[in-house]
């Protein structure tokens, strides 16, 4: 019987997205080395070969250093920006007149007018909209719309402005749908490459994540759906309680939401959208320049340090690296620097406390095994908990609990390794054959706690488990046995 063994106790969890920076196994061994627990497809750039290259690169490198590393593809979605300039930029200044023109030359802008990828937006906006522009440094108020497809505005903001940037009105309400023909192509060759986690960028509401998780059935994935909230709509409630319940996994998506809601906002609604999500049992990443000043420099800043930690002290189950991986010179460091950050983090009081479903009804067998399991280990000092799983839904349950108790998912499955491995606290372990007995499960769990040096002879282990282990029945968990390390471990 071997493992898949962890990196570290480090609980939070750390993506990292693929790119040119990191098209060696060389690099991939050492990011995974240092910490990379997911790695992200970025579907918006790149060609389809380069990302199933990349994710030979991460299941190579996986496999030779054994442990267990997830693949998050992520969908470009729904292509709202301008076409490109005859120069390839231009620099408008503010009070300046300039359209944006859904029937122009796609190649022919210049500093008074530019095409639009997005046809109808015209349609989505109104005299007196801000239009922001190149994530928000850009910004254009809206003076006209004309024979439904020249937008007239005059420059607020000005400054220079190159190919293809994208596009947001303040306050939300362009009515793209978020899936392209482009994405529903990607989600078959997502499909392909054997992604663990698929990623939906702008979903409006929950039927864009229905819709997209029929594709991705039918393509013959099980991927975890991940919903990229990104939208001003989608944080307004009942919307966002919706979009978090059609998902497994919410990502904090910063940068558009940031220029869609305000940047003085973002703090605020960071803290609101990771709580909601933990309260709705859904894993959530939070993510965006959150050590991009390491695409370069070798320390992040202070601020950065700052930003990661209080994402993590909020509850974040993973936070997530961009360019500073993909771009950057130094993939391994800034995983790292990182790790580090959350580690320290995770010390605080408020990441080992929780209130979580105290007073609510459990409409599962295993949930109630998974939160009596939590309570017991926080009111009892028990070292560790090892839980035979076949989905993971138990260890998820688990995760929603905040302590500083390691949760081990003991599963024969690979790909429900790499699908709790997003879950806050809890490290997978793959076991190569079924287990037969009781018996051997228990004993299976408290050597591996042992091997890990976790516990010692006395300490307490919960250990969660089926009447029947290993029999690939989704939510078979019935049992809950605390044992005495070196004591005898039947049943």
């Amino acid at each position: 019987m071997s493992f898949m063994m962890r990196k570290t106790l480090r609980r939070t969890k750390i993506v990292a997205t693929m790119g040119p920076a990191t098209n060696t196994p060389e690099t991939v061994e050492a990011m995974i080395r240092a910490g990379v627990d997911i790695v992200r497809l970025n579907f918006s750039h790149g060609e389809l070969e380069d990302h199933k290259y990349r994710a030979k690169l991460v299941r190579d490198a996986a496999k030779k250093l054994g442990w267990s590393v997830g693949i998050l593809g992520d969908l470009q979605g729904p292509k709202i920006r301008i076409d490109r300039f005859i120069d390839g930029k231009v620099t408008i200044y503010p009070g300046d007149s300039f359209v944006l023109d859904a029937a122009f030359d796609e190649n022919a802008g210049t500093n008074e007018r530019v095409g639009i990828a997005y046809k109808d937006l015209p349609n989505d906006v109104y005299k007196g909209d801000d239009l922001m522009l190149d994530d928000g440094r850009i910004v254009l108020e809206v003076t006209d719309v004309i024979d439904k497809t020249e937008i007239h505005t005059t420059v607020i903001v000005g400054g220079e402005l190159s190919n293809n940037k994208g596009i947001n009105k303040r306050g939300g309400g362009i009515s793209a749908e978020a899936l392209s023909e482009k994405d529903k192509e990607d989600i078959k060759y997502a499909a392909e490459i054997g992604v663990d986690f698929l990623a939906v960028s702008f979903p409006r509401d929950a039927a864009d994540l229905v819709y997209a998780r029929e594709l991705l059935r039918d393509a013959g994935s099980n991927a975890a759906i991940v919903s990229k909230v990104e939208r001003a709509e989608a944080v307004e409630q009942p919307t966002l309680d919706a979009i978090i319940e059609a998902s497994d996994v919410i990502m904090v998506a910063r940068g558009d939401l940031g220029v869609e809601i305000g940047d003085a906002n973002l703090p605020l609604m960071q803290k609101k959208i990771i709580k909601r999500s933990r309260q709705l049992n859904r894993a959530v990443i939070t993510a965006t320049q959150m050590m991009e000043t390491m695409i370069d420099n070798t320390i992040p800043t202070r601020a950065e340090v700052f930003d990661v930690a209080n994402a993590v002290m909020d509850g974040t189950d993973a936070v997530m690296l961009s360019g500073e991986t993909a771009v950057g010179k130094h993939p391994a460091k800034v995983v790292a620097a990182m790790a580090d950050i959350c580690i320290e983090a995770e010390q605080s009081t408020n990441s080992k406390k929780s209130k979580h479903r105290i007073g609510k009804k459990f409409e599962r067998i295993d949930e109630g095994i998974a939160m009596s399991a939590m309570y017991a280990a926080n009111h009892m000092g028990v070292k560790g908990i090892g839980a035979l799983t076949e989905s993971g839904s138990t260890v998820l349950w688990m995760s929603r609990i905040s302590s500083g108790i390691p949760i081990y998912a003991m599963t024969t499955h690979e790909e429900t390794c790499r699908r709790v491995n997003i879950y806050r606290g809890v490290y997978p372990v793959y076991i190569h054959e079924p287990l037969t007995s009781p018996r051997e499960a228990n004993r299976l769990v408290v050597e591996h706690l042992l091997d890990e040096q976790i516990v010692s002879k006395g300490d307490l282990v919960i250990i969660t488990k089926g009447d029947i282990v290993g029999t690939g029945t989704d939510g078979g968990t019935n049992q809950m046995k605390i044992i005495k390390v070196g004591e005898h471990q039947d049943g």
